[in-house]
């Protein structure tokens, strides 16, 4: 018999949403020098993450079969999807009817015994991830994915890393046995929940962001019962400013007007924060918005601890426009069909060119996503501002837009989500004001 061609695909997807525009992207890789033999992405409207995951991995295999029709092969799938990763191996059941269809076709491209499945950090899945995220940037330009004009091979060859004499980082699937229990299993369909209606609050709603998130009804609970062998997490303590003037007063208060510093309560409620962080020890990085009262609580807690103050742009408020240092009962006044608007839709922005929430959440999720990869391991505190860590703690919780409204955060209160190396959050704590008592 001939011997098998040895092939890696990588493959991935996303939703800015969940659900929400939604794309795949999928790489053939010569495993002996790295080379690329393949490339497919596709923008497929809207749909969860997990159709976007399943749907890579489907692309990625039948870009395996159209290369080599008629040669036998052994592939090595590896995914950052836990969910695909685990249902295909058949250690996990597949619960949702959406899935059920995408696994078996999955299942039926290639023999199933020549194909293997490898869980993989999102880090080690960079050029599958840049293919899926070209193709959702065409998307919302009203577009589909261009091969001629990705730029995914070249900006991940020098950072490819497959392991290929080494352990794999998950344990190999049997795709075998997946493939069986794929075809055998009977779906469960589950009646879908109507999301609850926005009302009024201090804090406006975040919209769509690019987060691959696991079906919850598909995965096992992350958190203190995550896998041992993850590692420690990158774990980040939000920490809202202290108070400004503004506060009090309940303003709205962005980043597109003043820039208001720490009233003297601020400057207090920052002085025990930085106490509480010291008597904890456990902060080894320390990150700030650019916006004053940010910096300023950041600098309290820094010189306490003997600790620099990063700045990461994607971390400050979000710009309210026309209704900076206005009340909520202000514009209900003046810009009431706006406002109505507004807390409507996470794609409207505030009167007179301010930010969008759908605009804010994408910026918010590519800062974590960034302060993920460089702090990998590691404590960090993020001093930032209330819309900011709202969107990561309902991003963390795969929440809808909607349970923004249902989270309190007070000046200079501590929030906590650890994220682990297989993609998963784990909310820890909201809203901890303990410190200022």
């Amino acid at each position: 018999m001939p011997v098998p061609r040895r092939l890696v695909v990588e493959a991935d997807g996303g939703s800015r949403g969940n659900p929400g525009p939604a794309g795949y992207g999928a790489v053939v890789l010569d495993p002996l020098d790295t080379a690329t033999l393949a490339e497919a992405a596709e923008y497929i409207g809207v749909a969860t993450n997990n159709v976007a995951e399943y749907r890579g991995l489907i692309a990625g295999l039948k870009a395996v079969r159209d290369l080599f029709p008629d040669t036998p092969v052994q592939v090595r799938v590896r995914m950052d999807s836990k969910l695909v990763v685990e249902q295909m191996s058949g250690r996990w059941k597949i619960k949702h009817p959406d899935m059920k269809p995408l696994a078996e076709e999955a299942a039926r491209i290639l023999p199933a015994s020549s194909v293997t499945y490898e869980w993989i950090p999102r880090a080690e899945n960079k050029h599958a991830d840049r293919l899926a995220n070209e193709a959702m940037d065409a998307g919302r330009r009203g577009e589909q994915w261009d091969p001629g004009a990705s730029t995914a091979d070249v900006e991940t060859t020098r950072t490819r890393v497959l392991h290929e004499e080494q352990p794999p980082s998950g344990p190999p699937g049997d795709a075998v046995a997946g493939a069986a229990k794929v075809r055998a299993a009977l779906a469960a369909a589950r009646p879908a929940t109507p999301a609850p209606q926005a009302g009024p609050a201090e804090t406006p709603q975040a919209g769509p962001a690019e987060t691959p998130q696991a079906d919850p009804a598909e995965t096992p609970q992350v958190g203190w019962g995550s896998a041992p062998d993850l590692g420690a997490p990158a774990t980040f303590l939000l920490l809202r400013h202290g108070e400004t003037a503004l506060t009090p007063e309940k303003r709205f208060s962005g980043s597109g007007g003043g820039d208001p510093e720490l009233s003297a309560t601020g400057r207090r409620q920052a002085a025990c924060a930085a106490e509480a962080f010291a008597a904890r020890g456990t902060v080894q990085e320390i990150v700030s918005s650019p916006l004053r009262r940010c910096r300023e609580t950041a600098e309290a807690v820094a010189g306490r601890l003997g600790l620099e103050v990063r700045v990461e742009d994607g971390l400050r408020e979000t710009d309210f426009g026309l209704w900076e240092g206005l009340t909520f009962a202000e514009v209900r006044e003046r810009h009431g069909a706006d406002l109505t608007a507004w807390l409507a839709s996470p794609d409207v922005a505030p009167t007179g060119g301010g930010e969008s929430f759908a605009e804010v959440a994408e910026r918010v999720s590519a800062a974590r996503d960034r302060l993920i990869a460089r702090y990998a391991g590691r404590t960090v505190l993020l001093v930032t501002h209330v819309t900011p860590i709202k969107t990561l703690v309902r991003l963390a919780l795969g929440a809808p837009p909607e349970s923004l409204y249902r989270m309190e955060l007070s000046p200079a209160s501590v929030s906590t989500v650890a994220y682990y190396a297989d993609g998963n959050p784990s909310l820890r704590l909201l809203n901890d004001t303990s410190h200022l008592r």
